[in-house]
């Protein structure tokens, strides 16, 4: 038997609601619930599916290496990296793994809330030729 409930929203402390919104609306192509509080505001997903992100005005500091995180699934990494840059994210240079190979980019939010944008572009089908023929 399943559980009687679903993740409804993934809530995110931040130092400044309105300059988070207008980071993580555009980011993850959400909106408002409802007009946005001064403290407090709900994104939801536009088609509806997934969960909500709330962001809630904290005065404390994201932990540099957070117990919980966003993992963004990208089919085109660089592009989706260099878009979250250009809206404000930077990247994070102290991840604990820097010598290895990765799918994923560490990245945060102008309030220093660490993601992953993680690389889930189609692995090439095997039977298929560099021109896409079968």
């Amino acid at each position: 038997m399943g559980a009687a409930f679903r993740i409804g929203s993934i809530v995110v402390n931040v130092s400044d609601v309105p300059r988070a919104m207008a980071f993580w609306a555009p980011a993850l192509d959400f909106e408002p619930r409802y007009d946005p509080e001064p403290d407090w505001v709900i994104l939801q997903p536009r088609d509806g599916v997934g969960p909500n992100l709330s962001l809630n005005l904290s005065e404390s500091r994201p932990a540099a290496f957070p117990q919980v995180h966003l993992d963004l699934y990208a089919h085109d990494q660089a592009k989706e990296v260099e878009r979250l840059l250009g809206l404000g994210a930077r990247r994070v240079e102290d991840w604990p793994y820097p010598d290895e190979e990765h799918d994923y980019v560490v990245l945060e939010d102008p309030d220093g809330n660490r993601f992953c944008v993680i690389d889930a572009a189609p692995e090439p089908d095997a039977t298929t030729t560099a021109d896409g023929a079968a």
